[in-house]
């Protein structure tokens, strides 16, 4: 029994079941958020538009009728609504229920948009912290502003100042490599001049014999 809840113990503790434990009461909440806002923002809008343009109280009310069955008093006289018409008998009767799909649609878009929006937001917030790292100064950069009589708040000035650091490097490496190769070029011509190739005798034989004719 001691083994057991040990085992248990080392179980609940694990990172990932901490992990996952967080992740779904983190999720529940936010989707408490993104239902909030579509059930009791969004969507009321939207069906006080739909309303204006359909004529209609909701959606619930969009419906087609294939097998209509209407409402009966005790004395089997029909029950009217407020219009004078009819009032059908939803539960007994077959019918296309638009509403309900558009409502489906509906749903399902504001969600995805809410989502969007909140993600959209996160995203934004975690590029701008990337950037602020990306631009935060070492010690040396400090000490080379201060040296250079560069404020840090000034960030029109610091750009600039590494700007032209980056491209006087740039130019003193390409100026560096530029005479490495040209260093390299002249001992590889030397090294062969002291130690001349067939090809090379060759054609000093050649130029010789030219010379004398």
């Amino acid at each position: 029994m001691k083994k057991f809840f040990a085992e248990f113990k080392t179980f609940i503790t694990r990172g990932n079941v901490l992990d996952m434990s967080v992740g779904v009461i983190v999720g529940g909440a936010f989707t408490a958020i993104v239902n909030g806002m579509s059930n009791f923002i969004l969507k009321p809008i939207i069906n006080w538009i739909l309303a204006i343009v359909l004529g209609k109280d909701s959606l619930s009310e969009i419906y087609t009728m294939l097998v209509e069955v209407y409402q009966t008093d005790e004395a089997g006289a029909f029950l009217l609504d407020a219009n004078g018409q009819k009032m059908y008998d939803l539960t007994q009767s077959i019918y296309i229920d638009w509403g309900a799909f558009i409502n489906a649609i509906i749903n399902f878009i504001l969600i995805a948009f809410v989502l969007f929006i909140i993600v959209r937001a996160i995203n934004n917030m975690k590029d701008k912290k990337a950037e602020a790292k990306k631009g935060k100064l070492t010690k040396e950069q400090k000490k080379e502003l201060k040296a250079a009589g560069i404020k840090r708040c000034n960030r029109k000035a610091v750009m600039a100042y590494f700007e032209e650091k980056e491209r006087l490097e740039a130019e003193a490496q390409a100026k560096a490599e530029a005479e490495a190769a040209a260093a390299a070029a002249e001992a590889a011509r030397l090294e062969r001049e002291a130690n001349p190739t067939t090809e090379d005798l060759l054609k000093r034989i050649v130029v010789l014999l030219e010379s004398k004719n």
